[in-house]
């Protein structure tokens, strides 16, 4: 009887000092993982569903300046194994080189410099968005993409009460989630074109991320269905996804906006309900 006693007691002190589960105020993930989602290295190996606004995302980086890093023109093609600098590249300064004599001797042995043709003057026709060139008059160059920085209005992307908010805190809630039920839709808060559509960021599970303009970006995560693909355009209300549970443990979606790459609270931008 006193052995089956001890074997309780030892058995009952084994489990207590066994630590308990930390999870964070979304659900059953563990505080750290946000760390493990998140792009701190100064390069990344890209990986297959992966796009350079889905890498910047991780990397908390606004995606033009990626793009300027890596030398990357829309649409930012980017492919499995390709290296990408997450951090602007110091650049070396080399001194400029001695000015030499070289040029035309002329009779009484005076060094004439080469002539040079004037620099071209190139202006920018701002109606057209065409660059000319005036010493011949013809366009060189066509394409200077032209993207406001504004969004007039934000929407609710679906109906639901918020339960959880958004925090600054280093291991914070990036967004909001608002619940609901399975199949409930999923709405654009404002027009904008989408940039990611796929399952392919860990923890957001089926995840859209829309871009609105050259600084803001919305993302929407959790899903149970994607209705839409990269490269398509998108107006405010339109139905992009069905609620679901996908990369976490209750029926919910995950909603965040940022700013040139950093979160922002989304509740500042919505209408009050």
């Amino acid at each position: 009887m006193i052995s089956l006693i001890s074997t309780l007691v030892l058995s009952a002190c084994a489990e207590r000092h066994q630590p308990a589960q930390v999870v964070t105020l979304g659900g059953s993930v563990p505080t750290n993982y946000n760390d493990k989602n998140t792009l701190s290295a100064s390069s990344h190996k890209v990986q297959a569903g992966e796009t350079l606004y889905s890498i910047a995302w991780r990397s908390g980086n606004d995606v033009n300046t990626l793009a300027s890093i890596n030398n990357l023109a829309p649409p930012y093609r980017i492919f499995p194994g390709q290296i990408l600098s997450l951090t602007p590249v110091k650049k070396i300064t080399k001194p400029a080189p001695a000015p030499t004599n070289k040029g035309l001797t002329a009779k009484n042995n005076t060094v004439i410099k080469n002539p040079q043709k004037p620099p071209t003057k190139v202006v920018a026709n701002q109606n057209s968005k065409e660059y000319v060139n005036k010493s011949d008059e013809k366009i060189t160059s066509v394409k200077v993409p032209s993207i406001s920085s504004k969004v007039d209005s934000w929407l609710w992307p679906t109906k639901g009460r918020v339960i959880s908010g958004f925090s600054s805190a280093k291991q914070g809630n990036k967004g909001i989630d608002i619940a609901g039920v399975r199949g409930q839709e999923i709405k654009a808060s404002a027009d904008g074109l989408i940039v990611y559509s796929g399952n392919a960021l860990r923890g957001y599970g089926n995840l859209i991320i829309i871009k609105h303009s050259d600084d803001y970006l919305s993302a929407y995560a959790h899903n149970d269905t994607l209705l839409v693909q990269e490269q398509q355009t998108v107006k405010a209300g339109q139905v992009i996804a069905k609620m679901g549970s996908t990369g976490t443990d209750k029926t919910m979606l995950h909603f965040e906006i940022r700013f040139r790459g950093k979160s922002v609270n989304p509740t500042r931008y919505l209408p009050k309900r």
